[in-house]
């Protein structure tokens, strides 16, 4: 099974992250619950801590679309907006490993 895999870039208000590592972290408790999606990883940027890559690895290509529906999605959203330097971005991936094993 071939996953989609995001990577969302967001860079953070210094004053900030303690805040927005906490609206991340239930974000991504909630989101490992939902069927469509198989890993949730907040990361935060070793040498420039008010940088955080989440990576979202979905089962179906229609899963995103059902994320972003989720409630803890939505109040994600609202709650950390604010609290970006700029807007968020993302790249999409496909998996070339490992194969459907543990998936």
């Amino acid at each position: 099974m071939s996953l989609l895999i995001v990577h969302v870039h967001v860079h953070v208000k210094p004053e900030c992250v303690e805040a927005f590592k906490q609206a991340s972290l239930e974000n991504a408790r909630n989101s490992v619950k939902e069927p469509g999606i198989a890993r949730f990883d907040v990361c935060q940027q070793s040498d420039a801590p008010t940088r955080f890559v989440l990576v979202e690895a979905y089962r179906t290509p229609d899963a995103p679309a059902k994320h972003k529906e989720t409630a803890h999605y939505a109040a994600w959203r609202d709650a950390v907006a604010p609290m970006m330097v700029e807007p968020r971005t993302s790249v999409k991936f496909a998996n070339a490993f490992p194969p459907d094993e543990g998936w």
